[in-house]
């Protein structure tokens, strides 16, 4: 067992000493592992930022200039969030191949579905290989290389390569190497953590995305006047740094520092037997009830996320809002409003799914709120910036809401599934299968989004989000109707078992007879 404790929690043993009281400190490894698998999953989401900064740069606009070199007004929080784009005087040509007229956006298309389809056909083996690998070990790894691939797409801009297949190879495996990260964070997190008020904790937790994604946008518009290459180098130097630090200080496992009994009632899969029972196959995890509606679910809305993920920005700032167009870097520093907003989506979602025990249901509520907030912020987004702003953060919250819900607490639950009989792993497989089949769809809206876009512009791109969702909420009304039909039941079962009031006023007339009786 002591090979398996990380070189950084060894070192704090020998610094503070291990004392005869370790057992007691559950809490305090519990909120490590919150907080490492936190900072590794926003690491992953701020190094997938930079191509949606970067998008209006290798491909400007042609009616307004994208130059960043003459604003010297301060990015969001800090400054004013729009910087009109009237206030660049460099006309910015772009970067081939991705300036061409004729197919550069649809190029920019092709990039995020080499990125993306790549991502989910590696989640389902990576899913598979976490459950029966080192977790710590296999999540460094593919924070660490996958980082090396986003910095290798920005060293393009330096090493001026301009072979769109260079592009697009440097995407796939940066893509092949991320899929690592969900499934592993889902395990390590589930081991830790028991099924009460997962929901909340999950929602919480899931947190990390948009902290990630406003992170990465911030960096990568940040470095931008130094040259778009940079946008991509510091995310993926922040990733290799996540990476050293899962390495050294993440447990994965309760039993790997000697913790056999938690402090929450745990499936005995995850603690007595997790180590050593064998891993469930694809075909098996699939089996679980649940796993395939919510799998194809997720397929729909994160279809809608990732359009939103990688568009956002290039949207915002080809757009007139107000009367005016802003400059990209604004446009990367305003996107970071809709996952302000998905941040309280998750938790919110993780809430309500607790207090009503669920999932579907709260689900299948949020994506199905998301088609008139959709429509409303493609009609009125460009009257006014207030309007912009405060649409954009709903949207965030109902697109993000049953995202997170699914990705994070679902999976967990169907991970510990009581038909899994307690002698087999699947945390990390049904997280694959799960956010694998929603990656697809990931990959699907950006690629859409470029040929729409270019071809028929945003209105288009619009009516397939909220088509996207109204499937998203079909393929969840089963479940959600089940689980709706036990929450009528159990309402009017504890109506039954509560006493009306006249049996209480009758109750309490006899009691002082009772009383009065000599």
């Amino acid at each position: 067992m002591s090979g398996r404790v990380p070189p950084g929690i060894k070192l704090l043993r020998y610094i503070i000493g291990r004392g005869s009281q370790e057992h007691q400190h559950v809490k305090s490894y519990k909120l490590m592992v919150l907080l490492l698998t936190f900072v590794a999953y926003a690491c992953y989401h701020a190094s997938r930022k930079p191509p949606s900064i970067v998008k209006s740069v290798l491909d400007p606009h042609p009616m307004i200039s994208s130059s960043f070199s003459s604003s010297t007004t301060k990015p969001w929080p800090m400054g004013n969030v729009f910087v009109s784009s009237e206030k660049d005087k460099v006309e910015e040509k772009g970067w081939a191949p991705f300036n061409n007229k004729l197919d550069g956006t649809a190029k920019l298309g092709e990039i995020d579905l080499a990125f993306l389809a790549s991502y989910s056909i590696g989640m389902y083996v990576a899913g598979h290989l976490g459950d029966k690998l080192d977790l710590r070990l296999f999540l460094t790894t593919g924070m660490v290389v996958s980082g090396g691939f986003v910095s290798l797409f920005g060293m393009g801009y330096f090493w001026k390569i301009h072979l769109f297949s260079y592009f697009l190879a440097v995407q796939m495996l940066a893509g092949l190497l991320q899929a690592t990260g969900w499934p592993s964070v889902v395990a390590v997190v589930g081991n830790w953590f028991g099924q009460q008020k997962r929901g909340l904790i999950m929602g919480v937790w899931n947190a990390h995305t948009s902290v990630g994604n406003i992170s990465g946008s911030l960096l990568a518009a940040g470095v931008l006047d130094y040259g778009w290459g940079w946008s991509f180098i510091f995310p993926g130097g922040l990733i290799v740094g996540g990476g050293i630090l899962v390495y050294l200080f993440l447990v994965p496992y309760p039993e790997d520092i000697g913790f056999t009994q938690m402090e929450e009632k745990k499936p005995t899969s995850l603690i007595d037997g997790g180590r050593e029972g064998s891993a469930v196959g694809l075909k098996e995890a699939c089996m679980i009830p649940g796993v395939i509606p919510f799998a194809l679910c997720l397929f729909f809305s994160k279809l809608v996320a990732y359009t939103f993920l990688y568009w956002l920005p290039f949207y915002l700032s080809q757009t007139k809002i107000g009367g005016e167009y802003m400059s990209v870097k604004s446009a990367g520093n305003l996107s970071t409003l809709f996952d302000v907003g998905g941040i309280f989506g998750g938790i919110l979602s993780g809430y309500i799914s607790d207090r009503l025990n669920a999932r579907a249901l709260t689900a299948s509520v949020f994506v199905y709120s998301t088609i008139p907030t959709l429509y409303l912020y493609n009609r009125y987004g460009g009257v006014s910036q207030t309007t912009n702003i405060v649409l954009m953060m709903v949207s965030g919250l109902f697109v993000n809401g049953p995202y997170a819900l699914i990705t994070t607490a679902v999976s967990a639950d169907l991970g510990t599934h009581s038909s899994l009989r307690g002698d087999s792993r699947a945390l990390a497989t049904v997280a694959s299968i799960i956010d694998g089949t929603g990656s697809l769809g990931a990959a699907l809206g950006p690629l859409l989004t470029g040929f729409i876009s270019n071809a028929g512009g945003w209105q288009p791109v619009f009516r397939m989000l909220i088509i996207g969702a109204f499937l998203a909420g079909i393929l969840l009304s089963s479940l959600a109707k089940t689980e709706l039909c036990e929450i009528i039941s159990r309402l009017r079962s504890s109506n039954l078992d509560r006493p009306s009031s006249s049996s209480l006023e009758n109750h309490r007339n006899q009691n002082r007879g009772n009383y009065n009786k000599p």
